[in-house]
């Protein structure tokens, strides 16, 4: 089967590989569309494999509700480089991710791969997909789904992911969003450790406990203290820990003199209803991962040179 430039560019068009990848795959395959498409992959699976071990620590953490609200997701994918995080269509696949955890509610990453995502038998294919097209490492890190009265927040144009679920009653929608947005703009700019006070594990309590003593044993004006006095101000140390490790004991950004937790029942009673904060995730691009240490802009001048 022949084929023509016109077909060489056609293919370029659905699959992003350069023209003469394009050109090369036709010829192997007589001019079969569909055949090239499926060269152009199989080569791109060993291209990615080799890409695989390149690090990936850039991209995107991504919130979004569905469903009036009543089922949210919040993802994180990662890239080899700002840049590419930023491609229209890395973001929509990213979206395509989200709109999977969503539709198909996976128990976890394994169960996720194997969804169907994008148009493609899976969400495993897609990211191979993506990598032969883009040209990069990514990968497919977390994901949480929550069911319920769900706000997202995106910060940062990615660098950070919100997803706040409530338990709403008698409030409207955009009350809910209101009020949803500003909690989760807290969580991304103070990352509190644990929802409420009542929420920490007595564990790290007992371990707080026992630095703050230790902390104020070694002060020398503490020596002679009692210790009734010394329990004492081991409970002002344990509500100023509450203070600024629990979301809802920390005082609320945009109005300091009051917490997040009283900044939640004052929207309740302006809106008629009630409102109780359940759970949360914040995630953070790259948190934990081992970063790139080459300059990629030097790197491509390199390039050009």
């Amino acid at each position: 089967m022949a084929f023509t430039a016109k077909d060489v560019q056609t293919l370029r068009e659905r699959t992003g590989v350069g023209m003469m990848d394009c050109k090369k795959a036709l010829a192997e395959t007589d001019g079969d569309m569909e055949k090239a498409i499926d060269v152009l992959r199989e080569k791109g699976l060993a291209k990615a494999a080799k890409k695989a071990g390149r690090i990936a620590a850039e991209g995107v953490a991504f919130a979004t509700t569905y469903e009036d609200k009543k089922v949210g997701v919040v993802v994180e994918v990662n890239s080899e480089t700002d840049f590419v995080a930023k491609n229209p269509q890395f973001q929509e696949f990213v979206a395509a991710i989200a709109d999977t955890v969503a539709e198909t509610n996976p128990a976890d990453m394994d169960e996720l791969m194997t969804k169907p995502c994008a148009g493609m038998e899976s969400v495993a294919a897609a990211l191979q997909e993506k990598i032969l097209v883009i040209g990069e490492n990514m990968t497919v890190r977390r994901f949480v789904r929550y069911e319920g009265d769900c706000v997202a927040y995106v910060h940062g144009g990615g660098r950070i992911g919100v997803l706040v679920r409530f338990e709403a009653d008698g409030v409207a929608a955009d009350a809910l969003t209101a009020c949803g947005k500003d909690v989760a703009m807290q969580i991304a700019a103070l990352n509190p450790l644990y929802l409420s006070k009542e929420s920490v594990p007595a564990a790290d309590v007992e371990k707080e406990k026992e630095v703050q003593i230790a902390l104020i044993k070694q002060d020398p004006k503490n020596a002679n203290k009692p210790e009734q006095i010394v329990e004492k101000m081991v409970e002002g140390k344990l509500r100023k820990f509450f203070e600024e490790n629990c979301l809802l004991q920390q005082a609320f950004v945009k109005d300091g003199d009051i917490s997040v937790g009283q900044y939640i029942e004052n929207c309740a009673k302006a809106a008629g209803g009630s409102l109780k904060l359940v759970e949360y995730t914040r995630f953070e691009k790259g948190e934990g991962l081992q970063k790139r240490e080459d300059d990629f802009a030097a790197e491509v001048a390199g390039m050009i040179g």
